[in-house]
């Protein structure tokens, strides 16, 4: 008797909810952040690798990353590969450490980013809704095969709703705290 997997849907839903947390970390806000960098991919030793598996990057003030790369021979790679990173980051090299200063977002700019955020959260919702479309599918199918009776179908379908409700709420509270952070002057 083949009963849904309840777990395995939550963990799916949950690394939606990673994976939106991951896109949001990427975006500017105008103040420093080290995930801002995460997303930056460096060449060298003959192949790209993460900036975070080269370098460590710090928070030293409000408005500037310190990146330390630990091989000296890779300092110009990894300010290259910021400087062409479309974060509209101007890194500055001191030997290992790469200064990069955060710029003043505009207005403008600020706006485009906070519509970036909620296209993330949208892709999240889909995400979730398609998690939890295979589960009712699945559901259906194992009451139609004998497997499960009418009031467990119920019941099941009851605790996927629940719990698709609650991660899109918790989407929906990840996403409303980013537009903030992004649209503080």
């Amino acid at each position: 008797m083949a009963e849904l997997d309840l777990d395995d849907m939550k963990r799916r839903m949950a690394g939606a909810v990673d994976a939106l947390k991951k896109d949001l970390s990427g975006l500017r806000t105008g103040r420093a952040s080290a995930g801002l960098l995460d997303s930056v991919m460096v060449k060298v030793y003959g192949s790209e690798m993460p900036l975070n598996q080269v370098a460590t990057v710090n928070v030293p003030e409000a408005r500037m990353l310190s990146v330390q790369v630990w091989d000296r021979n890779n300092a110009g790679a990894v300010e290259k590969a910021i400087r062409e990173s479309n974060l509209g980051l101007n890194p500055a090299g001191e030997g290992q450490i790469i200064r990069v200063p955060i710029p003043e977002l505009t207005e403008e700019r600020r706006r485009e980013y906070t519509k970036v955020a909620g296209q993330y959260a949208e892709q999240a919702r889909v995400a979730v809704r398609n998690i939890r479309r295979h589960a009712m599918d699945e559901l259906k199918k194992q009451e139609k095969d004998g497997d499960i009776s009418q009031d467990d179908h119920r019941l099941y379908a009851d605790e996927v709703q629940t719990d698709t409700d609650q991660t899109i709420k918790e989407i929906d509270q990840l996403l409303e705290q980013k537009q903030q952070e992004i649209m503080q002057v």
